[in-house]
């Protein structure tokens, strides 16, 4: 699609940059290897780069847009698939996927919401079989990140517990309109292969990644009190030395289980809202 035929000029404050590269979208069609049974969600249509190859693989597609102008010319442009004119970071995927087992969630996102949008899925993840995003390449980066580097994080963490991430290319900036001032990556999540059974408490393993990464330069004896001030800190001598960048996600998941154990009532669920 060329910028020319954008019928609207982009909106800053919906994050919107057009992908405009027609091999970048045949190349992700193609990687997402669509099989007759799948159902696709996608995020952000916007005039339908990657819609119109989707299409020519499945019917089973539903689009959704938040862009009101965009939403009604996409809508008559593709008359015979379904198009919500909604914010993703509302939408109820268990509804979506009633009747399926799985949807495929795929979508060129606003990088300013990358965030809110992948935790927004892993919350679903029960009904997502797997995620193709394009994000910021820093992003992406920090994503699929392993212990001891500077790019491993809470998305690193999190996103690696409950799914499995990878780059599966990169992007430069002239493959969109506007150009964005940074490279973009196409990640994918495989939602299928996960750590999520050997989490006992996921709310607690969500606030312990959160609570020690948000001290990253002290090592855990100075930030697990945060979670608990009546924890026994010597149960966990084999961490407290350990910075949270030093952690493995299985090091993660094993110190959050016997945290739960400790803190918890038997047969009861630490509340760490």
């Amino acid at each position: 699609m060329k910028k020319n035929l954008l019928l609207n000029k982009p909106k800053k404050s919906l994050g919107q940059n057009f992908l405009i590269d027609e091999n970048i979208s045949r190349k992700t069609v193609k990687l997402l290897d669509i099989k007759p049974e799948d159902y696709f969600l996608e995020i952000g249509p916007g005039y339908g780069s990657l819609t119109k190859y989707l299409i020519e693989q499945t019917k089973n597609l539903i689009c959704v847009e938040i862009d009101k102008e965009i939403f009604k010319n996409i809508s008559e442009k593709y008359s015979d698939i379904k198009i919500i004119n909604e914010d993703v970071l509302k939408i109820n995927f268990n509804s979506l996927a009633e009747g399926i087992d799985r949807l495929r969630v795929v979508g060129n996102i606003p990088y300013n919401i990358t965030s809110q949008i992948i935790f927004h899925i892993i919350d679903q993840r029960e009904k997502i079989k797997d995620l193709t995003i394009m994000v910021q390449l820093e992003v992406a980066e920090r994503i699929i990140a392993k212990p001891k580097s500077k790019e491993y994080g809470i998305l690193s963490v999190i996103s690696q517990a409950y799914s499995t991430p990878k780059l599966l290319f990169k992007v430069p900036p002239q493959c969109f309109f506007p150009k964005p001032k940074v490279y973009s990556g196409m990640l994918h999540f495989d939602f299928t292969n996960n750590l999520n059974n050997k989490i006992v408490n996921h709310n607690l393993f969500r606030k312990l990644v959160r609570t020690t990464f948000a001290k990253r330069r002290k090592i855990l004896k100075n930030s697990l009190k945060d979670i608990d001030e009546k924890l026994d800190l010597n149960a966990f001598d084999m961490y407290l030395s350990k910075r949270p960048e030093e952690l493995s996600i299985h090091e993660f998941i094993d110190l959050s289980n016997k945290i739960n154990a400790i803190i918890s009532d038997p047969g009861s669920s630490y509340d760490v809202s």
